[in-house]
């Protein structure tokens, strides 16, 4: 059986809009201006590590949550899916696989933007999810659902796939290029998911060896 590993922001889901306008609300508060460029550079990173950056010699913790406060109205209504999310999981659903989602966002998050983007139901909900987990953090919820392959848009989850042991397949729907992934180690990179219908067929049939790269 396939069990394939997904990340959520920009690799799912794009999230950049809602994400960058809640963080710029949660700033303005304490007086710290930051423009959507610089948001998008550090998108995908954990929340405390980019509160650390913008205001720096700050309590992130009160920080954190007064985000997280405003997420929910802020950050989730302008989150789209993103082109072939929902055919790829549908896809592993109906191979007889597993989908998780494994994100650096808590998990209230994460299903919030599930729910808002159709991914909650049916053969198109995940069969699990893990929240709060960054990088190789993302390995041990990997080991234990027998991840065959995680998917991601940043170099962490390249991190991620090979401290698990899973294939490393990396999207350029994010921050991080095509070459940068590579070179972070990734198996594979696409496009976008509309080429992980396919390959999630070949690793259903044997298909797909470590340390080949696809170039769609």
């Amino acid at each position: 059986m396939i069990v394939v590993g997904f990340d959520l922001d920009m690799t799912l889901v794009d999230s950049a809009e809602g994400i960058t306008a809640t963080m710029r609300a949660c700033l303005a508060e304490v007086g710290v201006d930051i423009t959507p460029a610089q948001m998008r550079e550090v998108i995908g990173l954990p929340l405390t590590t980019i509160l650390g950056t913008f205001a720096p010699g700050r309590d992130t913790a009160p920080l954190a949550a007064r985000y997280r406060e405003l997420y929910p109205e802020r950050g989730v209504p302008p989150t789209v899916l993103l082109p072939g999310a929902a055919e790829a999981v549908r896809a592993i659903h109906r191979l007889g696989g597993r989908v998780l989602v494994i994100s650096a966002k808590v998990e209230p998050a994460i299903r919030a933007v599930l729910r808002h983007v159709g991914l909650d139901a049916g053969e198109l909900a995940p069969d699990a999810v893990t929240g709060d987990a960054f990088a190789a953090g993302k390995r041990d919820a990997l080991r234990a659902a027998g991840a065959t392959a995680y998917v991601g848009d940043h170099v962490a989850d390249v991190e991620a796939a090979r401290a698990a042991g899973a294939l490393a397949v990396g999207v350029t729907t994010g921050a991080h290029d095509r070459e940068t992934l590579l070179a972070a180690g990734a198996d594979v990179v696409l496009d976008d998911l509309g080429a992980l219908s396919d390959l999630v067929r070949e690793l259903h049939a044997g298909g797909v060896p470590h340390g080949a790269v696809a170039t769609p």
